[in-house]
């Protein structure tokens, strides 16, 4: 009987941002190929507990640690060792004394490690398959934050961080049966840096839940307001958001507001930092916090905007509003990797006065940005259910559903 060790960076419950959508809908299709052993760190005691709740009827084992290593404390210890920082922030040592002890007992015949830093709990010789789900290439990411950051003191952190990491990823990818990617932009972008080939580097894309966020279900209102109302979703830690809602706060919206000057823009998203707080301080800026569901935001949006500088992958938060059946305004980064038509199915603008120009033209006809939302979600339910999407793990494993 094969059983299938699934390691992940956070434990995939609840499914409510990026990375715990994706690991999630995952663990869902593995679950339904083998039992499956969970072994996952979490950002704290209350998300670690919300987890075990659900996950362990679902689960032959489940173990979750917490994650709690400082920042200056990981990055202390990674440069002594030439190692990447991003795996000292997820190591801990009693997951990987758990993780050891459960493949030595010979049960595993399969495993499929989620995120990059995820790698370094597998075993060092295994007979059966490995997958490796990186999602986006990290190591691109931490490049970009270096290009940007060329005048601060730790600009030498990320380009060091850019390249350490790019050769760790590319030993993993060697040394595995196959590495996943969520778009095939970031699979031919780490088959050019790693060298490795369409078969041993592979995009499984991200899917979306049509039937949750579904425009038809009732919600309760919220962002009551007189003027139109633009929506930005994600969570408000993370950088590249935090970068996308102050130039769409400080520098779109003035512009949005010369020509509609009651026009509001709403942060939606948990863990916003101080300097997103202080956007509402901004005329028309509203930030929510963290919010029971984002969908009832989603729905009252006039339009839903994706202003990101710096974008990894396929968006989440594009898909969710698309699935809601509402116009989009995303920069290019933001819409890479989504499989919709730029003019129908969404916005895509790039410079401030592009976006201001293509949410006001929302805001200015109705009609037409119902007739977008509702092409968008038409797109969504044709080419985005998960199940389509994870199809393909049976086969990479060797396993059949």
């Amino acid at each position: 009987m094969p059983e299938i060790l699934f390691l992940v960076h956070r434990a995939p419950w609840p499914p409510d941002r990026g990375d715990r959508i994706r690991s999630w809908h995952m663990f869902e299709a593995l679950a339904k190929l083998a039992p499956v052993h969970v072994a996952a760190l979490a950002d704290n005691a209350d998300d670690a507990d919300v987890a075990r709740r659900k996950l362990a009827p679902l689960c032959k084992s489940l173990a979750i640690e917490g994650r709690n290593v400082a920042r200056p404390i990981a990055l202390a210890k990674a440069v002594l060792r030439g190692e990447p920082v991003s795996n000292h922030l997820f190591r801990n040592a009693a997951l990987a004394r758990h993780v050891d002890a459960l493949i030595g007992q010979g049960q595993v015949s399969h495993i499929v490690a989620f995120s990059g830093q995820m790698a370094q709990y597998l075993p060092a010789r295994f007979d059966g398959p490995v997958l490796m789900d990186f999602v986006d290439v990290d190591s691109a990411k931490f490049a970009a934050y270096a290009e940007q950051d060329r005048r601060q003191p730790l600009h030498w952190v990320h380009r060091r961080e850019a390249r350490v990491l790019g050769a760790y990823e590319a030993a993993v990818a060697a040394r595995v049966s196959a590495s996943l990617f969520v778009s095939e932009a970031e699979a031919a972008l780490f088959r050019q840096r790693s060298g490795l080939g369409e078969d041993k580097v592979l995009a499984v894309e991200n899917g979306i839940d049509t039937d949750r966020f579904d425009p038809a279900l009732p919600f309760d209102p919220v962002g009551r307001g007189e003027g139109p109302l633009a929506v930005f979703t994600g969570q408000m830690d993370y950088r590249p958001n935090i970068d996308a809602v102050r130039w769409f706060a400080a520098d779109i919206l003035p512009l949005v507001r010369r020509r509609h000057p009651a026009a509001r823009f709403a942060v939606v998203g948990r863990a916003p930092t101080d300097e997103v707080r202080a956007l509402a301080q901004l005329p028309g800026v509203t930030v929510t916090g963290e919010v029971p569901d984002v969908r009832p935001w989603l729905a009252a949006a006039d339009a839903v905007v994706a202003p990101l500088l710096l974008a990894r992958g396929v968006q989440n938060k594009l898909l969710e509003a698309m699935a809601m059946a509402r116009p989009v305004v995303a920069s290019a980064a933001a819409a890479a990797g989504i499989d919709a038509t730029p003019g129908e199915h969404l916005l895509v603008a790039d410079d401030a006065e592009a976006m201001a120009q293509a949410v006001g033209a929302l805001f200015d006809d109705r009609a037409a940005a119902a007739a977008m939302g509702r092409a968008a979600r038409a797109r969504m339910t044709a080419r985005y259910g998960w199940d389509a999407r994870m199809a393909s793990l049976g086969a990479l494993l060797g396993l059949s559903a």
